[in-house]
């Protein structure tokens, strides 16, 4: 259920902001940005204020990002679930996209409904010893509760746009979206339980160990003390105990053709 494929999204991310794509191949991603993405993403807030200030247009960076973890031949950045430049590119999805509305492009004499769905995006995180994140695609027809997982690579199969195509019409749901989102929820929830958490467990054991060491250390030391070993306590607690965080990165509603 989760997005399995790093290679495609990221694609999919660059291409949807307009970025070319150079080559993609072997797990190896290059892509030429444009000056919107390279502020996004590149970190150089003083080189396009002293470009802008001369009045030039400025010079984009590329990117190399790989995927394909054994690929050891081509220099670039190694991306992956967790890395810093998906988490990265996952904040630049939630605080800037965070939901749309479109409709999709239908050629039509003839009148057509549009179903709508809801399209959730949402990253889940375990947090523990080793933290480590999943990104899930979900979408939820509003009017038969029809569920459609990996759903971001069938919608960059269409075309969409902000106002409706000539001759269609849209169905007003019968669930409500905050009814359909409880029931997306549900399901990741379900994945949630079906999964193996050894990684808990090891979590919980590496927490003890690390106590019992931290109140060793301190064991002789006089009360004083103790105020700083409370406060090392609770920050073991914080990094170790292991925990689940779902979180949305964006959505939206779009009406399409009954499939």
């Amino acid at each position: 259920m989760a997005i399995s494929n790093l290679n495609t999204f990221l694609q999919e991310y660059f291409s949807a902001h307009h970025c070319e794509i150079l080559s993609n191949h072997d797990g190896i991603l290059q892509i030429q940005l444009n000056e919107k993405m390279d502020r996004a993403l590149m970190n150089r807030p003083f080189y396009w204020h002293y470009i802008k200030k001369m009045g030039r247009d400025g010079d984009p960076m590329q990117l190399t990002l790989i995927t394909n973890q054994e690929q050891t031949e081509v220099k670039g950045e190694r991306i992956h679930f967790g890395s810093p430049r998906l988490q990265q590119i996952l904040r630049h999805l939630r605080d800037n996209e965070r939901f749309t509305r479109l409709f999709q492009v239908v050629n039509t004499n003839n009148n057509t409904a549009l179903h709508p769905w809801l399209v959730v995006n949402m990253k889940l995180s375990y947090i523990g010893k080793h933290n480590k994140d999943e990104v899930f695609s979900i979408g939820l027809n509003l009017i038969n509760g029809m569920m459609k997982i990996d759903m971001m690579e069938f919608l960059q199969q269409q075309d969409f746009q902000m106002q409706i195509s000539d001759y269609c019409y849209t169905i007003t749901p019968l669930i409500k979206p905050i009814s359909g989102y409880k029931r997306i929820l549900t399901v990741i929830n379900q994945y949630i339980n079906d999964q193996d958490h050894k990684w808990a467990k090891d979590s919980l054991e590496a927490l003890q160990n690390e106590i019992e060491l931290l109140k060793h250390f301190y064991e002789d030391s006089p009360e004083e003390e103790r105020e700083q070993m409370d406060k090392e306590l609770a920050d073991l607690k914080e990094r170790y105990h292991p925990k689940i965080r779902v979180s949305v990165i964006n959505g939206g509603i779009f009406y399409m053709e009954q499939m």
